[in-house]
Formats: structure tokens, sequence, C-alpha cells
């Protein structure tokens, strides 16, 4: 089947970290590793700063999970030639840390937080951003189209549905904050690769 944006051969590369990071995510959910890994405001002041991370790895339920597997499907079919493995490793790790870090410092009337939809915002702005110049029309499509659906949130709330599909309330600011991280973090490996490529 030949993707809307992507020849098969291109999408068939680099498989192997999206597939490591969802089942990593249904592993945890599978184990009811949960409460020991959300993000909890109290439990982080005590000292555990690891939840900043872990809290993107794990979710409310199944349904949770699946949405957001899908959506990590989504990107990986969208964007996901226009970096590398470590590239992504590093997009996804500023981007958790961006979502854990923003809810702790600006939304200080958060007690806990769980999910990896803000992370896929990272994911996909940094994706978007990294499009080579031959399909530079497609990432800005669907950066408009990402900047929409942030402002609709911030507006109006999150998405009709999808509390229901997430099986409860959705925190539509871990998606700016992995947004904004994911674009600093194309950012810093746009700096790094003109640094590079100047020596």
């Amino acid at each position: 089947m030949k993707s809307l944006f992507l020849d098969p051969p291109a999408w068939r590369r680099g498989w192997r970290f999206p597939l490591a990071l969802a089942l990593l995510c249904a592993l945890l959910q599978l184990a009811g590793l949960v409460d020991q890994l959300r993000f909890d405001r109290v439990a982080v002041e005590a000292g555990q700063w690891w939840r900043l991370l872990s809290a993107n790895l794990v979710h409310l339920g199944y349904g949770h999970l699946a949405l957001n597997v899908a959506g990590l499907l989504l990107v990986y079919l969208l964007v996901w030639p226009n970096l590398h493995g470590a590239q992504w490793a590093l997009v996804t790790l500023l981007s958790m840390l961006g979502v854990g870090g923003g809810l702790y410092l600006l939304n200080l009337q958060l007690d806990w937080y769980v999910g990896f939809s803000g992370a896929l915002h990272g994911l996909l702005v940094a994706g978007c951003l990294a499009e080579p110049r031959q399909r530079r029309w497609q990432g800005v499509v669907l950066l408009l189209a990402v900047a929409g659906k942030l402002a609709w949130e911030q507006w109006r709330g999150s998405l009709p549905g999808t509390a229901e599909l997430s099986g409860g309330p959705v925190v539509v600011d871990s998606h700016l904050y992995g947004a904004i991280a994911g674009g600093v973090a194309w950012l810093l490996l746009a700096v790094v690769a003109a640094i590079v490529g100047r020596r």
C-alpha cells in the first residue's frame, strides 16, 4: 500500500525505535506500574524526578495506550525518514522532558499526569521541520494542522471525543509543551549540523 506522503521503501526504514517505544509503553501498562511512574507532584517534590520522564510512558488504560500507539504509527508513516535513530532518540527525550518540566513548572494546580500524547506532538513537529526541500510543503501543511489543533485546545479544550477515547481528562497543555520542545530539539539538531558542516 502506498503512503499518502512517503513511498513504501522510505517508511519501512527505522522501525525498530518506534516499535521498541510502543512495546515499552505496553509492558509498563501490563506490569501495572502506572502509579509508580506517573507524574505525581508530591512525589516529584520529594525527589522522584524520574517521573518527569516516566509519566510519558504510562497511560490511563489500554484505550489510552492504543490511542497513543496509533499516534506514534501516524508519526512514523508521515515523517520518520526525515531524521535518523540517534536524532529521534534526542527528540523523544527532549519532548518528554519538555512535557514533564512544563507541567511541573507551569501547571502548578496539576497533581498527576500520564500519557505519551504530549511527546507525540514534539515528534511530529520535529519531523515536519526536518522535511527535505522537495517535500517542504507537506511539512508546512502538517505544521499548520498541528498549530490549528493546539490553538483549538488552548481556546476550547480537548477535541470532541478524545476524553472518552482516552478514558479520562486530557491535559491539553502537555501537547503545547511537547510541540515546543520538539521544535527546540529540531533547532538544536540543525545548529549542531551547521557547526559540523563548517568543519
